[in-house]
């Protein structure tokens, strides 16, 4: 798990190969394991289509990923619930990213859904946050991992 975890990455450019829906299926029922406080499971999934991708415009192309979907959160009966809901859509989204990653396969994390203008694109509706829009694929190209700083920066410890 650790080796899987360390070896993900973003991919920026994808192979043009087909994702089977079955594959993504599995994937999506994997990350729906994610934790999440009072079991709201508040994500949901679009996948988006030719002419949806077209008018969100992404410089890449979200680097002509196969599948691309947007990954939204409902929002809470108030603000500690709505970030609740949102870190385990967040978690559900990594949760996908290694299921896939495990099978060869990998993503691109955009933000590009969190503008009003692609928010109505996508056709959020009210009371949802768009956590991510995913390209998913075959990586055409693997790049090297970026530096981290040791975890021992990071480490405070309380009395």
């Amino acid at each position: 798990m650790k080796d899987l975890i360390r070896t993900r990455r973003n991919i920026k450019k994808f192979k043009p190969n087909e994702i089977r829906e079955d594959a993504l299926l599995s994937w999506l029922e994997a990350a729906v394991m994610a934790p999440n406080h009072r079991m709201t499971e508040p994500w949901e999934v679009f996948f988006l289509g030719r002419e949806t991708r077209e008018k969100l415009n992404h410089k890449t192309n979200f680097g002509n990923a196969p599948v691309v979907m947007a990954v939204i959160s409902k929002n809470g009966v108030n603000k500690l619930e709505t970030e609740e809901n949102a870190l385990a859509t967040a978690c559900f989204i990594q949760n996908f990213n290694l299921a896939a990653w495990a099978e060869g396969v990998g993503t691109f994390w955009s933000s590009i859904g969190a503008s009003e203008r692609n928010r109505e694109i996508l056709g959020v509706p009210e009371g949802y946050h768009v956590i991510g829009v995913l390209g998913v694929g075959y990586p055409e190209i693997i790049p090297d991992p970026k530096p981290r700083r040791p975890i021992a920066e990071k480490i405070k410890r309380l009395p």
